[in-house]
């Protein structure tokens, strides 16, 4: 059976099934860290730390993905294309940050893993907006 869309919107799907790994993994890792922040119970910092390297993982993918297709589709000076592999990029960078702030000793690890875990949420929130929108407007994320 032949496939009706639009040859342009054939890969939304994995975009937004890679993007729907980040939002989650980073809103849990801002979660978690919130979590030990009250309670100072190891576990959440163990946690939180999976979840900013889930986050990674998915990101990374997720980056691969927009820039093939940004590659092979040759939108390389659309602007919808260009904020949102910018800002998948600046998502890998910040949670990469975080993923050694975690490193640390579990009480040097705060503030600075909460404030970074909230800005990589709402990196996170902003580039999956971006990578929809942008495959609302005909360009491919």
């Amino acid at each position: 059976m032949m496939d009706s869309r639009p040859a342009s919107r054939a890969g939304f799907p994995v975009y937004a099934i890679l993007i729907g790994f980040i939002v989650p993994f980073a809103l849990a890792a801002m979660l978690s860290d919130w979590r030990y922040t009250l309670t100072y119970e190891i576990q959440w910092l163990n946690m939180a730390d999976w979840m900013v390297t889930g986050s990674l993982i998915g990101g990374a993918l997720a980056f691969a993905w927009t820039l093939t297709q940004t590659l092979v589709r040759g939108r390389w000076r659309d602007r919808p294309s260009a904020i949102a592999l910018s800002l998948l990029l600046g998502f890998l960078l910040l949670q990469f940050i975080n993923a050694l702030v975690h490193a640390k000793d579990h009480y040097a690890t705060m503030p600075a893993a909460m404030i970074l875990s909230v800005l990589a949420t709402l990196l996170a929130f902003v580039a999956a907006y971006a990578g929809i929108r942008n495959y609302h407007r005909g360009a491919e994320a």
